[in-house]
């Protein structure tokens, strides 16, 4: 029996680390478990991958070639709110709070058995089954034009409440936590419809025309809810 975390999807992985058995071996594991995986083995390629890939986690070395590894976590979580676990052989605590502090998720120290890190994995993606947390409770943009509170469930256009449907709500909390992810239109029905819906998929088109009504400046001219032609919508920031 396969020890992962079971949501009938099946997760992409970028593995990061520069020690080719070190990579192989979690590599053979998170596929033995049922994951998608793809690796790199320094910084430069590890952000080319990131971005073409567009993995729902990445486990991430610290000591690579070209970009560090901080470097990496910094910039993917300008571009991503998607977990990331970082391994190290740097064990001491203020290492551990640093890397915690640029944005990972959870820390690993080397050695490490790699079916300890599945289960972290594991558990990762089990906290994130309804979505992943933002990074920030309130989120403004653009020096407050746009403003979310994803504690009271509240946004705001210069300063005014926006008056958003449930779905409506849905949708730009999932993008927004995911900035620059391009989303298909099946991806959007299942966060703001559900998974049982048999419907037409342009209706995502009209909560999405609707949303841009109520966010954007121009909704002509969308500088949040962007186009990606012949796939879906990404949130831009």
């Amino acid at each position: 029996m396969k020890d992962t975390f079971n949501n009938n999807k099946a997760y992409k992985i970028l593995i990061v680390d520069d020690e080719p058995k070190i990579a192989e071996a979690v590599d053979a594991y998170l596929k033995n478990s049922g994951y998608l995986t793809v690796i790199a083995h320094n910084g430069q390629s590890a952000l080319e991958k990131f971005r073409d890939y567009q993995p729902d986690m990445v486990i991430l070395d610290l000591m690579l070639p070209y970009i560090s590894g901080e470097e990496i976590c910094r910039i993917i979580r300008r571009e991503s709110r998607i977990p990331i676990i970082m391994l190290s052989a740097k064990a001491y605590e203020d290492d551990i709070i640093n890397g915690l502090n640029i944005g990972a998720d959870d820390y690993v120290t080397k050695p490490f058995s790699p079916r300890e890190l599945v289960a972290r994995v594991n558990s990762l993606f089990r906290r994130c089954a309804d979505g992943i947390s933002p990074l920030f409770n309130i989120v403004k943009l653009n020096d407050g034009d746009l403003e979310i509170n994803f504690d009271s469930h509240e946004v705001k256009k210069n300063g005014e409440t926006v008056s958003l449907t449930p779905n409506e709500y849905k949708l730009l909390t999932a993008m927004a936590k995911y900035p620059l992810k391009t989303f298909t239109r099946e991806e959007l029905i299942e966060i703001a419809i559900g998974i049982d819906y048999d419907g037409y998929d342009r209706t995502i088109d009209s909560h999405i025309k609707n949303l841009r009504s109520k966010i954007e400046t121009d909704s002509a001219y969308p500088e949040y809810i962007l186009t990606v032609r012949g796939v879906g919508y990404k949130f831009g920031i």
